[in-house]
């Protein structure tokens, strides 16, 4: 599969190795330009490309960049992808970390995922947003294996949802369905399941368990 990733940070490079390590087609883009992915390439065999090229004629594209970053992108970022391009949004919002504060998650109670979405125009499938980018190169196991870890992935569009499990699941990890964009609150941070290293069914208990309160930690 052809798969575009936008940002090569600590969760873009390690799905960079891992999905070409699987024989997909990758192409890298980041903020500082292809020539510095050079390494990442090599390493690799995936294609350094500038954000303006990393979603053609992609089947997947990942936007894995700070939130703050993301009206920042290029405009028709994703002019180009393939038809029915599933787009997955691995992004969290830390407001006194790094990113500020953004009224329309603070006021209007929009989740995160759909804040991105809004400036993409264009459907986005939550995930990987609390995984450890680390357990992407380590923690993945074959289906069936006891300790297999579940990832959460939300997302409006039932055709991209299934698109972006079954890459998962490839990945080495079980998914589980954590519903619609509007109910990907569940998996922000500092909720139960955000960094959760376990199973489909801690997984599916701990997105039970989320409350839609916002800490004080994560306003700005």
């Amino acid at each position: 599969m052809k798969i575009g990733i936008i940002g090569a940070g600590n969760i873009g490079g390690n799905l960079t190795r891992r999905l070409t390590a699987l024989g997909h087609d990758v192409s890298v883009a980041n903020s500082r330009g292809p020539e510095t992915l050079t390494d990442l390439a090599k390493e690799t065999g995936a294609t350094p490309v500038p954000v303006t090229e990393a979603a053609r004629g992609a089947e997947v594209v990942v936007v894995t960049i700070p939130l703050k970053a993301v009206p920042g992108l290029p405009a028709g970022v994703l002019d180009g992808a393939a038809e029915g391009v599933a787009v997955i949004d691995t992004g969290n919002y830390y407001p006194k970390q790094r990113d500020g504060r953004i009224a329309e998650i603070e006021d209007e109670g929009l989740t995160e995922s759909r804040w991105t979405e809004r400036h993409l125009g264009h459907p986005v499938i939550k995930a990987f947003n609390g995984t450890y980018a680390e357990d992407i190169l380590d923690r993945h196991r074959p289906a069936g294996a006891p300790d297999r870890q579940a990832l959460p992935v939300a997302g409006d569009d039932e055709a991209a949802k299934t698109k972006v499990r079954a890459l998962i699941e490839e990945l080495g990890f079980d998914t589980v369905d954590a519903g619609g964009l509007d109910d990907s609150w569940r998996q922000q941070p500092d909720t139960p399941v955000y960094g959760l290293r376990a199973g489909a069914e801690a997984v599916t208990k701990a997105l039970a368990e989320a409350s839609p309160e916002r800490k004080p930690e994560f306003r700005a």
